[in-house]
């Protein structure tokens, strides 16, 4: 089974980056991504995402992302239910971003607007989650330091 979503589109807002009662970074952020067939009026239209980030991803996304960026999301889809306070039961589809990079720099999401930008796409990315250390590698046997002629067991010693 696969689950995997892959997304490039830009921040409507800067992200929102909460804690769990653990102090887990949290960030909800929306991406508009413009679709490739234009409508009947000869425009593109965009679809419009929820993201949720976790621990360091979301920090990156505190740190060096904001309303306007062009980013790359590499995640999964995920649905969540719950009681809304009328009673009545709400769901939704997210996507949980396992990585994010930046496609731009952080002053060609204003210039984009202007038409300043130079064309430059510089990317940044969250860094990668933490990893157990592989094991060290094992050691090869130690050579005998023995002679060969010594060796009674040797049937070429003879020669």
């Amino acid at each position: 089974m696969l689950n995997r979503v892959v997304l490039v589109g830009r921040l409507v807002a800067d992200p929102e980056v909460k804690y769990t009662p653990a102090g887990v970074a949290v960030a909800s952020m929306r991406v508009a991504v413009n679709r490739t067939v234009k409508n009947d009026q000869g425009e593109y239209e965009a679809d419009f995402f929820n993201v949720t980030a976790w621990r360091r991803t979301a920090e990156f996304a505190q740190n060096y992302l904001g309303k306007g960026r062009l980013i790359s999301i590499d995640g999964r889809l995920q649905t969540r239910s719950w009681t809304a306070q009328d009673g009545t039961r709400r769901n939704t589809v997210e996507i949980v971003a396992d990585n994010i990079e930046g496609l731009d720099r952080r002053h060609e999401a204003e210039a984009s607007a202007t038409g300043d930008s130079d064309g430059e796409i510089e990317t940044i990315s969250a860094p990668p989650p933490a990893r157990k250390p592989a094991p060290a590698p094992a050691r090869p046997p130690a050579k005998s330091t023995a002679s060969v002629e010594d060796d009674d067991d040797d049937p070429f010693a003879d020669e």
